[in-house]
């Protein structure tokens, strides 16, 4: 049964971007985002650190944490047959209740934000929260650089408001 990882979170991370439950590559990696064609470490590299590219994890980590964002999954436990988020049945949620100093929410991909709102309703404000396309590569439906300007804009305005 897949178990999401540990948040990174720390004390003045006001930005929390969730995503649904790690891949099967992420699981077998140890580190969020790992399979090479999910798009959202070159992104956050493109966002927030001059287009070079960070590596290990603890080089993610500090890139998100030094920027006030945070990462973490909607859901703490399920069960899914491969990494589809589709394939997701029996979903246990994280508890949300334990960072009030979060002030914006980005969701990396509808499914993240639907199991976020089933379990954490009332932290969500009409303000406080961005639902993103998806930086996985099964979801190519929307050209890389439409995604990428959709990131980019919503990663820059929570910066400009914390």
């Amino acid at each position: 049964m897949p178990q999401c990882f540990e948040p990174w979170i720390d004390e003045s991370t006001r930005v929390l971007i969730i995503g649904t439950m790690p891949s099967e590559d992420s699981l077998a990696a140890g580190m969020y985002y790992a399979h090479p064609q999910n798009k959202f470490w070159p992104y956050m590299a493109r966002i927030l650190n001059n287009n070079t590219p960070v590596v290990t994890a603890n080089e993610r980590r500090q890139l998100l944490l030094r920027h006030g964002i945070g990462l973490w999954d909607s859901l703490a436990f399920c069960e899914r047959n491969g990494s589809l988020d589709a394939n997701i049945k029996n979903a246990e949620p994280n508890d949300f209740n334990r960072f009030p100093q979060i002030k914006h929410y980005l969701f990396n991909g509808q499914k993240a934000f639907q199991f976020f709102k089933k379990h954490n309703s009332a932290l969500l404000t009409a303000q406080n929260h961005t639902i993103l396309p998806s930086t996985s590569p099964a979801n190519a439906s929307i050209k890389n650089e439409v995604k990428f300007a959709r990131w980019q804009t919503a990663v820059q305005k929570c910066l400009n408001s914390i």
